[in-house]
Protein backbone atom coordinates (compact mmCIF):
# COMPACT_ATOMS: atom_id res chain seq x y z
CA UNK A 1 0.00 0.00 0.00
CA UNK A 2 1.17 3.53 -0.72
CA UNK A 3 2.49 5.71 2.10
CA UNK A 4 0.60 8.98 2.31
CA UNK A 5 2.97 11.14 1.49
CA UNK A 6 4.01 9.29 -1.71
CA UNK A 7 -0.05 9.27 -2.68
CA UNK A 8 -0.12 13.12 -1.91
CA UNK A 9 2.85 13.19 -4.62
CA UNK A 10 1.72 11.25 -7.01
CA UNK A 11 -1.21 14.10 -6.61
CA UNK A 12 0.41 17.01 -6.91
CA UNK A 13 2.45 15.40 -10.30
CA UNK A 14 -0.88 14.20 -11.82
CA UNK A 15 -2.24 18.02 -11.22
CA UNK A 16 0.99 19.30 -12.43
CA UNK A 17 0.81 17.71 -15.70
CA UNK A 18 -2.86 18.31 -16.52
CA UNK A 19 -1.85 22.32 -16.12
CA UNK A 20 0.86 21.48 -18.27
CA UNK A 21 -1.46 19.75 -21.02
CA UNK A 22 -3.61 22.83 -20.38
CA UNK A 23 -1.30 25.52 -20.68
CA UNK A 24 0.40 23.51 -23.52
CA UNK A 25 -3.01 23.91 -25.77
CA UNK A 26 -3.37 27.55 -24.55
CA UNK A 27 0.25 28.21 -26.08
CA UNK A 28 -1.01 26.50 -28.95
CA UNK A 29 -4.53 28.44 -29.79
CA UNK A 30 -2.26 31.26 -28.71
CA UNK A 31 0.46 30.32 -31.08
CA UNK A 32 -2.22 29.63 -34.02
CA UNK A 33 -3.94 33.24 -33.16
CA UNK A 34 -0.78 34.72 -33.74
CA UNK A 35 0.01 33.30 -37.30
CA UNK A 36 -3.35 33.84 -38.47
CA UNK A 37 -3.30 37.46 -37.22
CA UNK A 38 -0.22 37.92 -39.04
CA UNK A 39 -1.76 36.50 -41.91
CA UNK A 40 -4.31 39.27 -41.92
CA UNK A 41 -2.35 41.80 -41.35
CA UNK A 42 -0.08 40.85 -44.23
CA UNK A 43 -3.34 40.54 -46.01
CA UNK A 44 -4.90 43.77 -44.72
CA UNK A 45 -1.08 45.66 -45.83
CA UNK A 46 -1.52 44.56 -49.28
CA UNK A 47 -4.35 45.32 -49.74
CA UNK A 48 -4.16 48.63 -48.04
CA UNK A 49 -1.19 49.14 -50.67
CA UNK A 50 -3.41 47.91 -53.56
CA UNK A 51 -5.98 50.76 -52.61
CA UNK A 52 -3.17 53.44 -52.01
CA UNK A 53 -2.17 52.81 -55.58
CA UNK A 54 -5.64 52.81 -57.04
CA UNK A 55 -6.16 56.10 -55.05
CA UNK A 56 -2.99 57.43 -56.47
CA UNK A 57 -3.84 56.78 -60.22
CA UNK A 58 -7.34 57.56 -60.11
CA UNK A 59 -6.63 61.24 -58.02
CA UNK A 60 -3.74 61.63 -57.72
CA UNK A 61 -3.19 60.93 -54.24
CA UNK A 62 -3.81 58.64 -51.48
CA UNK A 63 -3.67 60.93 -48.14
CA UNK A 64 -6.94 60.22 -46.41
CA UNK A 65 -7.18 64.47 -46.00
CA UNK A 66 -6.85 65.41 -49.53
CA UNK A 67 -9.23 62.50 -50.43
CA UNK A 68 -11.16 63.66 -48.24
CA UNK A 69 -11.18 67.57 -49.87
CA UNK A 70 -11.57 65.78 -53.67
CA UNK A 71 -14.84 64.29 -52.24
CA UNK A 72 -15.94 67.48 -50.59
CA UNK A 73 -15.35 69.03 -54.14
CA UNK A 74 -16.76 66.72 -56.27
CA UNK A 75 -20.03 67.02 -54.02
CA UNK A 76 -20.22 70.92 -54.14
CA UNK A 77 -19.66 70.11 -57.93
CA UNK A 78 -22.67 67.69 -58.14
CA UNK A 79 -24.85 69.94 -55.98
CA UNK A 80 -24.11 72.64 -58.01
CA UNK A 81 -24.93 70.40 -61.68
CA UNK A 82 -28.07 69.30 -59.73
CA UNK A 83 -29.00 72.81 -59.61
CA UNK A 84 -28.93 73.66 -62.94
CA UNK A 85 -30.20 70.82 -64.54
CA UNK A 86 -32.88 71.72 -62.17
CA UNK A 87 -33.47 75.18 -63.34
CA UNK A 88 -32.99 73.89 -67.12
CA UNK A 89 -35.87 71.98 -66.53
CA UNK A 90 -37.74 74.24 -64.82
CA UNK A 91 -37.04 76.75 -68.07
CA UNK A 92 -38.21 74.29 -70.26
CA UNK A 93 -41.39 73.55 -68.61
CA UNK A 94 -42.09 77.20 -68.67
CA UNK A 95 -41.27 77.12 -72.49
CA UNK A 96 -43.86 74.22 -72.96
CA UNK A 97 -46.76 76.25 -71.04
CA UNK A 98 -45.98 78.91 -72.80
CA UNK A 99 -46.27 77.39 -76.00
CA UNK A 100 -48.88 75.26 -74.70
CA UNK A 101 -50.76 78.56 -73.78
CA UNK A 102 -49.82 80.52 -76.80
CA UNK A 103 -51.40 77.26 -78.86
CA UNK A 104 -54.63 77.24 -76.82
CA UNK A 105 -55.07 81.50 -77.27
Amino acid sequence: MPTPTKVVAADADASLERELAGLKQAYERLRDDKVRTEQDLRHQQNQLAELEAKARADYGTADPEELARLLDEKRRENARLVAEYREHIAAVRRDLDAVEQDFAG
